[in-house]
């Protein structure tokens, strides 16, 4: 166990190891922490780089999410500036009669009952996952957010299309040309948040690739990072480092 990520610890310790043992690992599966990937080339030199899919798509994931967040905050700006709007012409209302024919500000009520910021704030997890894992509410709900935001729809599609690419069992070349045909669309498409995701493609391209080619993921590694921070969380911190080593190693070695 080490404490922290930085690459000079990390790989100083790593390379104890016989030389003869770490040049027989021949592949190793991180995230896209330069920092991580650096610490792999230095310690496993002959070791096959891959980029952990999972990152990836979450990445792809977090640019859909954060169009949505662009759009929920200008439904509540257009919101609020009704409200005010009611306020003041309820304000320069010459008598009570007047007033109460005004009467109080409404929000605007979609299919479903419920508002668009409330469509637009309970959406976050409709637009992380594929729509055939949809609930009935789920999917009346995407259906009128899609119709509102068009654009909205279309990085969905960018984003779910991507998930397919990697589910799709196909040789490094094939894979090559779907994504470079996903990432033409992606540039046609033009928001900030999804040119970031093509800059990480660019700088990840062949670690990235290296997937198809032997579809292995780190999701055994995550699994267990979780199951540890779970852990910590019930201990409400940890204080004895040795003893909190020792119940890990008997919970889970």
């Amino acid at each position: 166990m080490v404490r922290g990520v930085a690459t000079d610890r990390v790989s100083s310790i790593l390379c104890r190891l016989p030389l003869k043992k770490r040049l027989s690992v021949r592949t190793v599966t991180t995230d896209l922490s330069s920092a991580m990937m650096l610490t792999v080339r230095r310690a496993f030199p002959a070791a096959k780089l891959i980029n952990d899919r999972f990152h990836v798509q979450r990445l792809m994931s977090e640019a859909v999410d954060q169009l949505r967040i662009h759009y929920r905050w200008e439904v509540l700006d257009a919101e609020n500036q009704a409200i005010r709007a009611h306020r003041q012409k309820k304000k320069a209302a010459r008598n009570r009669q007047e007033r109460d024919e005004i009467g109080k500000w409404e929000p605007e009520r979609m299919d479903n009952g419920e508002t668009l910021p409330q469509i637009l704030s309970r959406s976050r997890y409709i637009i992380l996952k594929h729509w055939s894992k949809w609930n009935e509410q789920q999917a009346a709900r995407a259906t009128i957010l899609f119709d509102r935001f068009p654009r909205l729809l279309q990085g969905y599609s960018l984003c779910m299309k991507l998930t397919e690419i990697f589910n799709k069992k196909s040789n490094p070349d094939e894979a090559r040309l779907n994504l470079a045909k996903w990432y033409n669309e992606v540039e046609k498409f033009d928001c900030m948040e999804f040119n970031k995701v093509l800059d990480t493609f660019s700088n990840h391209n062949t670690t990235i690739i290296n997937y198809f080619e032997e579809r292995l993921t780190n999701a055994s590694a995550e699994s267990f990072n979780a199951k540890i921070k779970a852990f910590r969380s019930q201990l409400r911190g940890v204080s004895d480092v040795k003893f909190f080593m020792f119940r890990l190693a008997k919970l889970y070695a």
